[in-house]
């Protein structure tokens, strides 16, 4: 859909029950549906998004709050207010618990910023300062990070599609490591690279995660030389739960290693465990 600025709100509200009525009219809205508000400014629009999805839900007759979305952090306003306040942590508590994600525009806001078009990449300081007002004002919330994308796209002679693969990888990487455990991808040729960034990220951590848990949940550091903290447990099990959720990791292989099963993983996470299929 279209933002809701002035210029293109009519549409953009068109275009929304458009779309949610015609998947109502096939059967009703799926499982794991996914909406994004993007350009987002101000707090008020992402109210008003929200308003606009509980007066589908009444007219429907679906269950309050059936409706999330995820808010496209896209404008230099969507990070700092002119009160000098993070904007994106008024946009979370604006959606009235209907906020699913935050996703960085990586060429929509360095262009914000003044940044020339040969620098606009995920890795440039502004790309990070944002990201990281994004990360600090999501914690906590259960409201998910994405990073944005990289525009050097794997295509043309073998040189220039391996140098665009060693970019993508770097990148992805780069992420994993910041805490941005997901990504936009631009072309299905940053596929390979993105399994092979997230796998090796993932098996690459795991006997050492897996170790220092196992002495946590012993109560003992002996032979880690590291006296880990209940937050630190946390995000050792955090690391093992995603690398088990994304195909990485194999569940017997960790609870070998640990000897957890993956509802005490969950726990140690903070996370709820998955329903049973």
């Amino acid at each position: 859909m279209k933002c809701l600025e002035a210029a293109v709100r009519d549409r953009g509200i068109r275009t929304l029950d458009i779309f949610l009525t015609g998947l109502m009219a096939a059967g009703g809205l799926p499982d794991g549906l996914v909406l994004t508000l993007p350009k987002v400014t101000y707090a008020e629009q992402v109210t008003a998004m929200a308003r606009l999805c509980g007066e589908f839900e009444k007219a429907h007759g679906l269950a309050p709050g059936r409706i999330g979305f995820e808010i496209q952090i896209e404008t230099t306003q969507a990070i700092l207010g002119p009160d000098g306040r993070a904007t994106v942590a008024r946009m979370i508590d604006a959606a009235e618990g209907r906020a699913t994600g935050l996703h960085y525009g990586t060429f929509d806001y360095s262009a914000s910023c003044g940044v020339g078009a040969a620098h606009q990449s995920m890795d440039h300081p502004v790309a990070d300062h944002a990201k990281a007002v994004m990360q600090v004002a999501a914690a906590g919330t259960g409201v998910r990070l994405s990073d944005g994308s990289t525009n050097v796209l794997p295509v043309g002679p073998t040189e220039r599609v391996h140098d665009a693969w060693r970019l993508h990888h770097r990148l992805v990487r780069r992420s994993l490591a910041r805490a941005y455990y997901q990504g936009w991808d631009m072309h299905p040729g940053h596929l390979p690279t993105r399994y092979a960034a997230v796998y090796a990220f993932y098996r690459e951590g795991l006997e050492a995660a897996a170790e220092r848990l196992a002495a946590y949940v012993d109560r003992t550091a002996t032979g880690t030389g590291i006296a880990d903290e209940p937050a630190t447990a946390k995000a050792l099990s955090g690391h093992l739960v995603r690398g088990l959720d994304c195909g990485a990791l194999d569940g017997a292989e960790v609870e070998r290693l640990t000897g957890l099963g993956r509802a005490e993983l969950d726990a140690l996470a903070g996370r709820a465990a998955p329903a049973a299929s």
